[in-house]
């Protein structure tokens, strides 16, 4: 039974769906997450890489260890990526440290993770199963809305398909590329769409791993004219997935065996296990709100795989708008901060579609050449020039941590030398400057004497905005952080900083909580 009302409901209970209501619902808001499927298929793996950043959220709600414990490929196992004519043939180049999964020093509380989407969706299942806030109905589907000053009023649909009506205060549409939020909004994609189809498959292959050459790594890069693909493990054992470039569903289908041998180099005992058609989508939508309704995640926008950023991105969509309907729901912001949300996020999308579309123009199939497999030196000519080729094109889809940890938001909730994400420090072993936060503002203070904290803390608690102090003066890292106060929001992104408070502290606290905005 649904309840008739609740705070936000959100359409759609993929990861981006359930990490909103996790951000909601760590904060003590009801949420409602309405979900089609029963259960997690573990059909298609979909995304692969679960980002620094997303990982560093994880661990602000307690599950990063959680995920790490359950994924198939720990990250010490391999951190490589390698380019290769097939599994069993030559390597023609290799990248180390990749996809954030090895961080050196200060710079993020945790690395990435390889992890299939379904893991991540199931842990984030039981997260939400464990916040009394929160209520996951699976089986039910969203079919629209209708909306006015009170409130909005979902429809939804159950197994048999009867529908139900829930009152909600506000609406997260995270029900993917097909959004029925997104048609009743009237909201539209707008960008382009790649000309070459793309067969993804995943299978079964026990005896594949004896037939490589190349060592264990997390993505092998397959250029060969039989098979220009990516694939990789999903486990240490036996299965695997697979993107066979420029292939059609037809194609895919009658041939999948013959591209999985081509992709190793050798035949092999394979089942295909799931065949999975696409072609890439650079889009976002023309607007990201209409009233009380909010899009989030692929319901917003869409990007090539490549990079590994569209599930991330939707993630880093869902704390934002997360932590800043808790706030206006919990009383101490004003609904102006709300218009925050599509002004934060859009420049971010953006960038992500236009750095993933730049890493799909070479591919294996652009990397094609003559005696790439050759002993003589014609082969070894050809394939240097194809390790300089991938090394010049590649190296910036696979190093990016500048467009995972250092996006620079601008808006009206962040004030003078505010929008980056607070420099991470580690206070300690396995004790991170994050872990001490807490889930509100919070201000750092660095240099100079402690009052600063006592006046902000004072006019904080007159508004009901959550906040707490920091004192590391005695650290001596003033020089990291480039002033004396730095105050940090909710969701670990610098709000203001400076060397002395402003004249007016409730002005610039009204400003981050969206009153001057929506005034």
């Amino acid at each position: 039974m649904l309840p008739a009302r609740v705070p936000v409901l959100v359409a759609g209970g993929g990861p981006v769906g359930l990490a909103a209501a996790v951000e909601l619902g760590r904060r003590g808001i009801g949420c409602l997450v309405v979900e089609p499927r029963a259960t997690v298929s573990h059909a298609r793996p979909r995304c692969k890489t679960v980002s620094v950043r997303s990982m560093e959220h994880l661990r602000r709600w307690g599950l990063a260890d959680r995920l790490r414990a359950r994924a198939p490929l720990p990250v010490q196992w391999s951190q490589d990526v390698v380019f290769c004519t097939s599994l069993a043939g030559r390597e023609l180049s290799r990248f180390t440290g990749v996809l954030g999964l090895t961080v050196e020093g200060d710079r993020c509380a945790e690395t990435g993770q390889q992890a299939p989407q379904y893991l991540l969706e199931e842990v984030l299942r039981e997260a939400v199963a464990e916040i009394p806030a929160c209520t996951l109905a699976t089986d039910h589907r969203v079919v629209g809305f209708e909306q006015d000053e009170t409130g909005v009023r979902v429809t939804v649909t159950g197994p048999d398909g009867t529908p139900s009506t829930v009152t909600a205060d506000y609406l997260i549409g995270a029900d993917g590329p097909r959004s029925a939020v997104r048609a009743a909004m009237g909201a539209d994609y707008h960008g382009g769409q790649a000309l070459r189809p793309n067969f993804g498959l995943v299978f079964d292959a026990p005896e594949l791993w004896r037939h490589l050459r190349h060592g264990p790594a997390v993505q092998y890069w397959i250029v060969n004219a039989g098979a220009p693909a990516l694939m990789g493990p999903i486990d240490r054992t036996r299965t695997w997935w697979m993107i066979a470039f420029g292939v059609d569903r037809n194609t895919g289908e009658r041939d999948a065996r013959r591209l999985i041998d081509a992709a190793a180099g050798t035949p092999v005992d394979a089942t295909v296990l799931s065949t999975d058609p696409w072609t890439a989508r650079m889009q976002i939508v023309d607007r990201m709100r209409d009233g009380r309704v909010f899009l989030a995640g692929d319901a917003a926008h869409l990007n090539p795989p490549f990079g590994g950023h569209g599930l991330n991105t939707g993630i880093g969509d869902a704390v934002d708008l997360g932590w800043k309907l808790a706030a206006v729901l919990d009383g101490w912001a004003d609904p102006g901060l709300l218009d925050s949300y599509e002004a934060e996020r859009r420049p971010v999308q953006e960038r992500v579609i236009r750095e993933a579309t730049a890493n799909m123009a070479v591919l294996s199939t652009e990397l094609l050449a003559d005696n790439l497999d050759d002993g003589d030196a014609a082969g070894e000519q050809a394939r240097q020039a194809a390790h300089r080729r991938i090394q010049q094109t590649k190296t910036a889809e696979f190093h990016a941590l500048d467009l995972v940890l250092d996006i620079e938001l601008t808006g009206p909730a962040v004030a003078e030398g505010g929008g980056r994400r607070v420099p991470h420090l580690w206070l300690g072993p396995g004790r991170s400057l994050y872990d001490e936060l807490g889930p509100g503002f919070a201000l750092l203070i660095l240099g100079g004497d402690g009052t600063p904290g006592k006046v902000l803390l004072t006019a904080a608690h007159r508004r009901g905005i959550p906040a707490k102090v920091c004192d590391l003066r005695d650290r001596a890292i003033r020089p990291r952080y480039g002033a004396d106060l730095v105050l940090v929001r909710p969701d670990q992104h610098i709000a203001w900083r400076g060397n002395t408070l402003p004249p007016d502290v409730p002005a610039l606290l009204d400003r981050l909580r969206g009153v001057a905005q929506h005034a």
